[in-house]
């Protein structure tokens, strides 16, 4: 009776010993995590604008004494951490067939406002030159946020001796 009784002693001093071990033992762990942010802004694939071109063709008399505007959805899609300004210029102060030229202020470039835009901002028309001209002000920021343009040139550019007198060809510039 006498070993009956220490064995349960032993057993009873076991367990509770043996319980206050495994309360005592770190029960939680902890991990640190980390997001680094860096600011970033870029034009996202699917950008019109990324090699894109766009066409006036002028074929009849009623081309040049028109209004012609040329609709681009999809022009620009930008990414930014941080708001922003979109700004326009051409490459040079003509298009050109070679030798002969157009000067690039016949060409205003309009933010569509609705369509597919959904791009924030204080828009602005600019009428092209090879300076930076700000189209867009003060964009606020987004993921994939779309831009649609209109190109227009006015017919009191068309029908003027700007285009009137050229020779036929195809004259270009880079925005």
């Amino acid at each position: 009776m006498k070993n009956l009784l220490i064995i349960s002693t032993l057993a009873l001093g076991a367990f509770f010993f043996g319980t206050n071990n495994a309360a005592a033992q770190n029960n939680t762990a902890t991990t640190t995590v980390n997001i680094v942010l860096n600011d970033v802004i870029s034009i996202d694939a699917g950008s019109v604008a990324i090699g894109g071109e766009v066409a006036f063709n002028y074929v009849t008399a009623a081309d040049y004494n028109t209004d012609t505007t040329v609709n681009v959805p999809n022009s620009l899609k930008v990414t930014s951490t941080k708001n922003f300004d979109i700004k326009v210029k051409a490459d040079g102060a003509n298009f050109s067939d070679g030798s002969n030229n157009i000067p690039v202020n016949v060409l205003t470039i309009k933010p569509v406002v609705g369509g597919t835009t959904t791009m924030t901002g204080t828009p602005s028309d600019v009428i092209l030159s090879a300076n930076d001209q700000t189209l867009i002000g003060n964009a606020t920021l987004g993921s994939a946020v779309v831009l649609e343009l209109d190109y227009l040139i006015p017919a009191a550019k068309s029908s003027s001796s700007d285009i009137l007198g050229k020779p036929a060809g195809t004259y270009t510039q880079t925005v």
